[in-house]
């Protein structure tokens, strides 16, 4: 082999690697995101619920079984995170989502018969539809449960938080709460400023926090026609 045929064999090389180089640089943010999502998925999945009336702590899948994208929570406004719930205390990420988003208050709650004065009569009241004129944050730092949001079709959407997800609802989005069937969670609450934890059962279609999640989350996946809240 002659010195061209060489440098002909080199060149090839080269842009070989260059090739692989430009794919690799192309693919990696695709496959971060997919093991992003992947580990989220892992303490958050959601599906839509049947319409049994059988224990509210019972998953209700459909069948065949409807689940629900991240990306799908994110539409209606509900965001979520995973993050370390064993070293809540020191995480950096936490502390950089409090402090972009303003979550100044904090304090914990855990909800099972044991630890939750009035359980009965609290549990029941999660149940109840409602919403809230401010965000709604939880973290899930042991345990697990189901938060319960509507569609833009009025469909319920069942999310599932496990040890590690943090959740966030937006104000006006009605909601509800349920332990699962091991019957405890213990979560971080985080608020803006003095918490308010006002519930305000279905139907408070009057309040401007409604209005407002109306026209920024359901309006737009409905191709801006109005939507008839108080069905």
């Amino acid at each position: 082999m002659g010195a061209s045929d060489k440098l002909r064999g080199l060149a090839v090389i080269l842009n070989m690697i260059n090739i692989a180089d430009s794919i690799h640089s192309a693919a990696f943010p695709l496959l971060f995101s997919v093991v992003w999502i992947a580990a989220i998925e892992e303490v958050i999945q959601a599906w839509y619920m049947d319409d049994s009336d059988e224990d509210q702590r019972l998953p209700h899948h459909r069948e065949p079984k409807e689940f629900v994208s991240l990306d799908q929570l994110a539409e209606l406004g509900v965001l979520s995170w995973r993050l370390d719930a064993d070293n809540y205390e020191n995480d950096e990420e936490l502390k950089k989502i409090r402090e972009e988003r303003g979550y100044s208050y904090m304090d914990f709650c855990e909800v099972c018969p044991e630890k939750l004065p009035n359980y009965e009569e609290k549990i029941k009241n999660f149940f109840e539809e409602h919403l809230h004129t401010d965000e709604e944050i939880r973290y899930c730092v042991a345990g697990s449960g189901y938060f319960d949001v509507r569609d833009h079709n009025e469909r319920w959407i069942r999310v599932w938080v496990k040890k590690g997800a943090m959740i966030v609802l937006p104000a006006g989005i009605y909601h509800r709460f349920t332990l699962d069937s091991d019957n405890y969670i213990k979560a971080m609450r985080l608020f803006v400023g003095d918490p308010v934890w006002t519930p305000y059962n279905r139907p408070h279609d009057h309040l401007p926090a409604r209005k407002e999640y109306i026209e920024n989350f359901l309006q737009k996946e409905s191709g801006g026609k109005a939507v008839d809240a108080a069905a």
